[in-house]
Parts: C-alpha cells; sequence; structure tokens
C-alpha cells in the first residue's frame, strides 16, 4: 500500500506539470516586436524594392524599373538593355530570389539568385536563363539601385544573342 501511494503521488506531481509544460511551450511561439525596428523597416523597404525591380521587369514597365535607378551615368547601359529586352520579348517571366543582404551604413549590397523564362512569341520556343549577382542599392528611407555585378538577368537580349 505504501508502494501505491508514492506511484499515485508521482502520477500526481506529473499530472500538474503538464499544463505548466503547455503553458510554457504557448508563451514561445508568441511574435516578438523585432529587436530594432528602425533597421527592421528598412530591411523591409529594401525587399520591397527589389520586389518592385522585379515587377517592373516582368511587366515590362520602363518608367517604373526607371524610378528605381539613381540617376548615374553607369546605370544608363543598364536602363538601354532593359529597354531591349521589353522590345524583344512579349512574355517575361522572372524569380529573383535574395540569398544574402549586407547593409553598411548608406550602402546595401544584395546578393541574389535568379532564373527567368524570355519568350518573343507564343509560336516560338522560349529562352530560358539562371544566374546570380549583387544589386547594389542606396539610401535609408528611399532605397535606389546605384549599381549592378555579377551575371544579372536585366539585359538577357545580349546574352541570348537575340537580334532586338
Amino acid at each position: 500500500m505504501i508502494r501505491l501511494r508514492f506511484l499515485n503521488k508521482r502520477v500526481f506531481v506529473f499530472l500538474l506539470t503538464i499544463p505548466v509544460m503547455f503553458s510554457l511551450a504557448g508563451t514561445g511561439c508568441s511574435k516578438k516586436a523585432p529587436k530594432y525596428p528602425e533597421d527592421h523597416a528598412r530591411f523591409q523597404r529594401i525587399v520591397q524594392a527589389i520586389k518592385a525591380l522585379e515587377t517592373a521587369y516582368v511587366n515590362q514597365d520602363a518608367s517604373g524599373f526607371q524610378e528605381l535607378l539613381l540617376p548615374l551615368e553607369n546605370l544608363d547601359r543598364l536602363e538601354a538593355n532593359v529597354r531591349e529586352d521589353f522590345a524583344t520579348f512579349s512574355s517575361i517571366q522572372l524569380n529573383l530570389t535574395i540569398d544574402r543582404m549586407v547593409i553598411d551604413g548608406d550602402r546595401i549590397s544584395s546578393f541574389v539568385s535568379w532564373q527567368g523564362n524570355w519568350e518573343r512569341t507564343p509560336q516560338e520556343s522560349s529562352a530560358q536563363a539562371s544566374g546570380h549577382g549583387i544589386l547594389l542599392w542606396s539610401g535609408n528611407q528611399v532605397i535606389l539601385l546605384r549599381r549592378v555585378e555579377g551575371d544579372l538577368p536585366f539585359g538577357v537580349t545580349h546574352r541570348l544573342n537575340f537580334p532586338s
């Protein structure tokens, strides 16, 4: 009989700990506010700028694409290449994925991988390509592209040797 009381006491203690464990587990899954809300908001603006660049390119929106660029000479060629893509292809599909981002003061480096599909006409076969590159941004409240490096999809007309 003593043994039975001891066993019951153990079971009783165990049963009491279950609700405590579940209540603690529930608080661990709650959503926390960002530790640095201003930095988090800036990070979100950068992600939005990358998505806006992708959307403007896919929708063949030259003015929307241009709005995301700083007015610099080194981006004139990029803009011209993008306009050639728009003139060459009737349909563009692109998926940009952010692999890594480095923010150092006003300088932002977003390392991206991409894959896309370019179609001249629905009757012709489409061209597919993929690669990796770096989108270099600048800004805090307004995020604008200042330079590109690596293998990016903009200007694919020249890469795939399509006559414009």
